[in-house]
C-alpha cells in the first residue's frame, strides 16, 4: 500500500509542475523567464545572483544568460554590478507588474484556499522530504525562507538597522519582510 501512495504522491506533483510549465507558455514570455522573474522577486538579497539563479532553476550558464538577456530587453529586470563582483538581479515596475499576470497565480489561489493547517503540512512535507531528496547527492541547501533557517534568529538585530532579525551566516540584520524572502543558503533547523 505505501508503494502505491508514493507512485500515487509522485504522479499528483509530475502532473502539476508539467500543467503548471503547459500554462507558462503564454506567448510574452516563456516558462524559465516566468520562474526567473517570480525567483528574482521572492530572493534575498544575498541571492538575486545570475548563478543562484541557475542553480535554483537547475539550469545551464548559458540559459541563465539568455534568459536574463531577454528579461532585461524586455525591461522587467535590472541588472547591477556588487560590491564584491558578479552581478545583484532585481525587477523593475514592469517586471512587478508583469507578475500580476503570471499564469501561476491561479494555482496559488487555489492553495491560499487551503486552511492554514493544510498549507503548513503540505509545505513542511515538501520542505523536509520531498525537495531535500531530489537536492542531489552533493548535499546542496535547499533555497527556502530565511525565517525557518537554521542561521535565523528572531529579534536578533531589534536595535540595528536593518533588524528586527538577524542571519548568523551572512552576519547581517533581515528586515521582516526580507525574512520571509527566499535564500540560497537555506538549511532546515
Amino acid at each position: 500500500m505505501t508503494k502505491n501512495s508514493s507512485i500515487r504522491i509522485h504522479v499528483a506533483l509530475d502532473r502539476a509542475a508539467r500543467l503548471l510549465r503547459a500554462r507558462e507558455h503564454d506567448g510574452s514570455l516563456n516558462p524559465a523567464q516566468w520562474q526567473a522573474l517570480r525567483y528574482i522577486s521572492r530572493c534575498n538579497r544575498f541571492s538575486n545572483t545570475p548563478v543562484l539563479l541557475g542553480r535554483y532553476l537547475a539550469a545551464t550558464k548559458g540559459t541563465v544568460s539568455q534568459t536574463l538577456s531577454t528579461l532585461a530587453r524586455k525591461g522587467l529586470i535590472e541588472k547591477t554590478p556588487r560590491a564584491g563582483g558578479g552581478l545583484s538581479l532585481s525587477l523593475t515596475p514592469a517586471g512587478e507588474e508583469k507578475l500580476g499576470e503570471d499564469p501561476a497565480n491561479a494555482f496559488l489561489s487555489r492553495l491560499d484556499a487551503l486552511q492554514p493547517r493544510q498549507r503548513a503540512a503540505l509545505v513542511s512535507e515538501l520542505e523536509t522530504v520531498i525537495l531535500p531528496a531530489l537536492g542531489g547527492e552533493a548535499g546542496e541547501s535547499g533555497f527556502g525562507p530565511c525565517r525557518a533557517c537554521r542561521y535565523f534568529r528572531r529579534r536578533g538585530a531589534r536595535k540595528t538597522k536593518g533588524g528586527p532579525h538577524f542571519c548568523w551566516l551572512f552576519e547581517a540584520p533581515l528586515s521582516k519582510a526580507e525574512s520571509r524572502r527566499i535564500c540560497a543558503e537555506f538549511m532546515p533547523e
